[in-house]
């Protein structure tokens, strides 16, 4: 941990962009070759890393720049992403007046900072920014009408971004329904654009779903001569079937080895906030084939928080194009297969060739919820056994599809 003594002699090479000198729990001091000295903390929201700004030293002395960090802990151990946060406070404080459709736009979406994912705030801020405020932004909420909204909207429709266009017409009900909330309109003339725009074609994620097909991606699998943590992680995707984003975000203190099960906390699965904050965790139990991939990748990457780290630095998890771009190169086009497309082989493959298995149970096995009495069923015990013994069925079905493929261990090859 740091002194004052530390924090007033620290100084950078000149050689050196930067010098980072760690205190604890994430607080570090960041100081330049020019001598400029700046607290930050570091946390990693959906496995990457990110910074808060502290302020500078000595005007936030070490004892005051700890009880920042502690304040910003608080403020993400109940979900919420600090450095959003503070963009949103600011934001809101700037807007809290304004009424026209930008103002009230950026004020609802200041709203919502810590309760959206990054992605999903990153592409409705930025849709509006391209489409809609630069037709509607500084008109007046209350009189922005149906035919207005219409002709915004038709104009992405014309660039041939037709989903997207459906999407801004929902997007901009978000902000009539908060304008309304807040008095600054009555009413929202985006339900009167129903059925206006041209329909949106209904698109499947890439998948293989034959079991010769499966087969043959499997082997290619095995022999797949890039980089070994990438063929486990695609060896693992075919086995456990779970979403992407949390198989690239698998953590070592979430493997079970002896109860042979992954537990998912419910912070990382896709849900409501509700469901986030309050939800079970989502247990993946792990065949013996998943076991064996988990345990010889333990000798490459057990040191560090992620199963799958990024090739890059180690520290984050692995990037969501390292298995689009490991596809390509086994030669499986976008349209041929997905690192999503595991999902629906797994679903297609279980419900057609491994009978017997309650289609619910798979459906528990997704993630995929339900309401109601049967979707509470899904994180009761007795799901458990059946949800081992399809998991085992699964692994030894794909291994009878690979029949006749030399396994390769997964330390067997280099990049």
């Amino acid at each position: 941990m740091l002194t004052d003594a530390d924090c007033r002699n620290a100084s950078c090479p000149p050689d050196l962009k930067r010098r980072r000198l760690s205190d604890a729990a994430g607080l570090y001091l960041e100081v330049s070759p020019a001598g400029s000295k700046r607290w930050f903390w570091k946390f990693y929201p959906d496995g990457k890393e990110s910074r808060l700004a502290l302020g500078s030293y000595p005007e936030v002395s070490l004892k005051a720049a700890r009880l920042a960090r502690d304040a910003a802990r608080k403020v993400r151990a109940d979900g919420t992403n600090p450095v959003q946060q503070r963009k949103a406070d600011t934001l809101a404080k700037a807007t809290s007046n304004a009424t026209t459709f930008e103002a009230v736009a950026r004020e609802f979406f200041a709203t919502k900072a810590g309760a959206w994912s990054a992605t999903y705030s990153a592409r409705w801020i930025t849709q509006m920014e391209k489409d809609l405020f630069p037709v509607l932004g500084s008109l007046p909420l209350a009189d922005v009408s149906a035919p207005m909204l219409l002709d915004a909207l038709r104009r992405v429709e014309k660039r041939g971004a037709n989903e997207t266009a459906h999407t801004l017409r929902q997007t901009a009900g978000q902000v009539f329904r908060y304008g309304i909330q807040t008095g600054r309109c009555e009413r929202s003339p985006a339900p009167d654009l129903h059925g206006a725009l041209r329909p949106v074609a209904v698109k499947h994620m890439a998948a293989v779903l034959e079991p010769i097909k499966a087969g043959e991606l499997l082997r290619a699998i095995d022999s797949y001569a890039g980089q070994p943590i990438t063929r486990a992680a695609l060896a693992i995707s075919a086995l456990v079937f779970q979403r992407p984003g949390n198989i690239r975000a698998m953590e070592w203190a979430e493997v079970d080895v002896d109860a042979a099960l992954w537990t998912i906390p419910a912070d990382k699965m896709k849900r409501t906030v509700h469901g986030k904050t309050n939800g079970r965790p989502h247990l993946v139990p792990l065949a013996p084939q998943a076991l064996a991939i988990l345990e010889e990748l333990r000798t490459l990457t057990g040191y560090g928080q992620f199963v799958f780290p990024s090739l890059l630095t180690g520290e984050r998890c692995m990037s969501e194009n390292t298995i689009r771009a490991a596809l390509r190169r086994m030669g499986y086009s976008n349209d041929e297969m997905t690192a999503h497309g595991f999902r629906a082989m797994a679903r297609t493959l279980i419900v057609e060739r491994l009978p017997g298995i309650n289609p619910d149970v798979i459906e528990a096995q997704l993630a995929h919820g339900k309401s109601g009495p049967l979707g509470m069923a899904y994180d009761r015990a007795e799901f458990m056994e059946q949800r081992r013994q399809m998991m085992a069925a699964w692994a030894d079905y794909l291994d009878r599809l690979r029949i006749g493929a030399q396994v390769v261990p997964i330390k067997g090859r280099a990049a």
